[in-house]
């Protein structure tokens, strides 16, 4: 189980590496072991330890799951801004001279170590929470041709974690 302030800080850690990348990558091993990242935009995280995924083209994805389900769910916080201030800083943080010991700002992303379930129709809750998402691009070709046809998600049962360490950068956490 996975602590609450562990968790609360994996959804911050999730949303600063969605903002910034707008994806995590999922990463599933094919029938001859092969492993196949996918890189998926449409992660959120419940309250629960719980989450979910939009699933329309994700053809490699689907097929590898069909064999396991188990899965890897990698997020990062790329944002320049973010390692700039961090490297400056020799920490990481979102503050420039601004130290949040204990805070998500102290690691850079996270690995999540998930069950991934069948493809199902998507809630009314999920259709808004991917609006709301896509919302600020939906005037957009791009947007109207890849993001018009969210209709099925994938649950996703959180069973570990493990934090993207640094240890030089992180020497105050050990």
């Amino acid at each position: 189980m996975i602590s609450e302030k562990d968790w609360k800080n994996i959804q911050q850690v999730f949303k600063a590496a969605q903002k910034a990348s707008l994806h995590s990558s999922i990463a599933t091993v094919d029938q001859f072991g092969q492993p196949s990242i996918t890189p998926i935009g449409t992660v959120f995280l419940n309250t629960d330890q719980t989450g979910y995924f939009f699933d329309t083209f994700t053809e490699k994805l689907r097929t590898n799951l069909d064999q396991n389900s188990k899965a890897c769910i990698q997020a990062i916080n790329s944002s320049k801004w973010f390692w700039l201030s961090s490297l400056i800083q020799g920490s990481f943080t979102d503050f420039p001279g601004v130290r949040l010991q204990g805070s998500f700002t102290d690691f850079p992303g996270v690995r999540l170590y998930v069950e991934i379930g069948d493809l199902r129709l998507a809630s009314r809750e999920e259709r808004f929470a991917i609006d709301r998402r896509i919302q600020p691009l939906q005037w957009t070709k791009g947007s109207q041709l890849i993001w018009s046809e969210f209709t099925h998600v994938r649950d996703i049962k959180i069973n570990e974690f493990r934090w993207i360490k640094y240890p030089k950068m992180m020497e105050h956490l050990i």
